[in-house]
């Protein structure tokens, strides 16, 4: 029985979690109270403590959570692509889409809070070395020419940060998805052998 309530803890937990980023995502985080929160997730406060200790640390773990879910699911829609050069384009195509329904404000509570800029920041230089694992394996089979895998990614990197930071879309109207895709055509169309 004790196995049998652990599994729904787990279970409700990490639909707590899933709703709780789903919020966050829709209208940020940083105008919320834990009172606001506890209400639009139908559970109690106490309940949210045993999520995490205060709303600073909820942020912060529903922001883990947004990444590593992510994460996976970028790395699930690369799994069956085979070639280094549409690897790449899928790659940052998928980063794309996964960040594509992420709101403005969302975004500007990010920036705003260090501890959850923190985990988007870690989170984008995985990507960069990501991108750069991709770039490797592609000069290796050839598809590539002989670049520096590092300087590229590093150059991915930067735009990447100011794609999320919605930079881009103030620049050039492009939204998150189509910016992905414009990278993935430029960086794989200058390397390419």
């Amino acid at each position: 029985m004790s196995t049998l309530a652990s599994q729904f803890g787990t279970r409700r937990r990490a639909e707590l979690f899933d709703t709780l980023v789903d919020l966050f995502l829709a209208e940020g985080f940083a105008h919320l109270t834990l009172d606001e929160i506890a209400a639009r997730l139908r559970c109690s406060k106490s309940t949210l403590y045993t999520l995490a200790g205060s709303k600073e640390q909820l942020v912060q773990a529903a922001t883990v959570h947004f990444f590593r879910n992510a994460a996976l699911e970028v790395e699930q829609r690369i799994a069956d692509v085979a070639e280094p050069r549409e690897r790449i384009t899928a790659y940052l195509s998928a980063v794309g889409a996964v960040l594509s329904g992420v709101s403005d404000q969302f975004m500007a509570d990010l920036d705003d809070f260090p501890p959850a800029r923190e985990v988007y920041e870690r989170n984008t230089e995985i990507a960069a070395g990501r991108v750069q694992e991709l770039i490797t394996d592609g000069v290796a089979h050839g598809v590539f020419r002989d670049v520096h895998a590092a300087f590229a990614a590093d150059l991915a990197t930067t735009m990447m940060v100011r794609i999320q930071q919605r930079a881009v879309r103030k620049r050039t109207g492009l939204d998150d998805a189509q910016s992905y895709r414009e990278l993935a055509a430029i960086l794989t169309s200058g390397i390419s052998a």
